[in-house]
């Protein structure tokens, strides 16, 4: 046997949390992130729509407010759902789920004659969303290394507001060509992403360590070395914690409980501002004394200012730390939208300073919605931890969009821009409490209820 032979059948000793990242590393980040651009287009293109579609379809503020929460109501059952499914029968065979849901609803959209059929149609794409996160971010966490987890995961929070401006983009492109029903090719645009990452994810092999979980070692050996090389086995994957195995049903009665409060309440604080803001960006800006272009293209503008604040923060997570970056980011992002309540009718520079400044400092939660909730559950629950906490912000979420047209009608923009801040100040109260840190950690340590 030559050198390069027998160096090929050695057994590595190198843990897969510290391998570098490799091609399929790089193919896995492009199939789950493609989720988030397409999550970020299909629940911000709303948004675009809503006024031409509105007045086509005759739609008062309750409607247009519960058919901008659907999808997020959407995301809600599929969350629960989704998460307890990709625990019990893998990731895989639902990576496929979310897409073609996606395909099937925007397409949908194109022939819709009444407010009831599109919001049904929306809660069906939000159904595929809620799939995205507890199984396109648990298929990833569980086969990037440790050194590259945190900001990858961080970055999938990037690709969200990267889709968010393409909506804005593209719709608006297609609003202005499209003709008095273009808004019908804008709600379908997004059928054409769902195509393109459906095609992308086949391929896609089952994780590892929940085949190990199951007991499947045969097959997670395959797959390993696949993945990793011929000199790589399941002795190169870390063991999992000597501890009792959390089931689904004692979940809230574990130590994980704690870990579960806190996911939920943070992601809840930092999305629903956010959410709300997208779905009705315009209408916002608008309110805000932006009109004309300031109002059309200043969503887009402050959209890549989201994006920048979370390139800042993804480029922190590792050297600030997570705990740091959490409590900074609330707490800048609060003042920030105090700021706009005072300065609410204000001239258009201030106004948009103020809002630039919160679409920066949030950022630093908004990468953590993902970080967090993959490195604080073992493998067993993980999916399962991270579908509740998606589906509870979302209830939040979904309350708060709805609640956005009626509220600026009734109470004005400057006291809707209070209660953002005293949302985002839970966010922070609860962050000063409860954020651990997992900095330097392997997932299994920052999973362990021991550290």
């Amino acid at each position: 046997m030559n050198h390069s032979t027998a160096a090929a059948a050695r057994p590595s000793r190198i843990s897969i949390e510290d391998v570098p990242l490799n091609k399929f590393h790089q193919l896995m980040t492009v199939r789950s992130g493609g989720g988030w651009i397409l999550d970020g287009y299909i629940l911000s293109i709303i948004g675009v729509a809503i006024v031409q579609f509105s007045d086509y379809l005759k739609l008062d503020s309750f409607w247009q407010g519960m058919i901008a929460a659907a999808a997020m109501l959407g995301t809600f059952i599929s969350g629960f759902l989704g998460g307890w499914l990709t625990d019990r029968i893998g990731r895989r065979r639902l990576y496929f789920v979310g897409p073609i849901l996606f395909i099937v609803g925007s397409l949908g959209t194109f022939w819709v004659e009444s407010g009831t059929s599109l919001f049904l149609l929306r809660l069906l794409i939000g159904m595929g969303v809620g799939l995205e996160y507890p199984v396109a971010g648990s298929l990833l966490t569980e086969f990037l290394p440790q050194k590259n987890r945190g900001p990858r995961l961080a970055g999938l929070t990037i690709l969200w507001f990267v889709g968010a401006a393409l909506s804005y983009i593209f719709g608006n492109f297609i609003l202005a060509h499209g003709g008095e029903q273009g808004w019908r090719m804008v709600l379908a645009s997004s059928a054409v992403l769902g195509l393109v990452l459906l095609l992308v994810r086949l391929g896609t092999p089952e994780s590892p360590r929940w085949l190990v979980n199951k007991g499947r070692y045969d097959e997670a050996e395959r797959i390993i070395k696949q993945v990793y090389g011929a000199n790589f086995s399941l002795a190169n994957m870390p063991p999992e914690s000597t501890e009792a195995k959390v089931s689904l049903g004692n979940l809230l009665h574990s130590g994980y409980g704690k870990r579960m409060l806190f996911v939920i309440v943070f992601w809840t604080a930092a999305v629903v501002p956010m959410f709300a803001v997208y779905s009705f960006a315009p209408v916002v800006l608008q309110a805000l004394n932006l009109k004309g272009n300031w109002a059309a293209y200043g969503s887009v503008l402050i959209t890549l200012l989201f994006v920048l604040g979370c390139v800042i923060a993804t480029r922190l997570i590792d050297s600030m730390g997570r705990r740091p970056l959490i409590i900074h980011s609330f707490l800048w992002s609060t003042l920030a939208l105090l700021g706009l309540g005072a300065l609410s009718h204000s001239a258009e520079a201030l106004v948009l300073l103020m809002f630039g400044a919160y679409a920066l400092f949030i950022g630093g939660a908004q990468v953590l919605e993902l970080v967090y909730p993959n490195e604080l559950f073992p493998t067993e629950i993980r999916a399962f931890a991270v579908g509740i906490g998606s589906s509870m912000t979302r209830v939040g979420s979904a309350i708060g969009t709805w609640l956005v047209p009626m509220a600026l009608h009734n109470f004005g923009i400057g006291n809707t821009m209070y209660v953002a801040a005293g949302v985002s100040c839970v966010g922070l109260l609860v962050s000063v409490w409860l954020a651990p840190e997992t900095r330097g950690m392997s997932l299994e340590q920052a999973a362990s209820l021991k550290r």
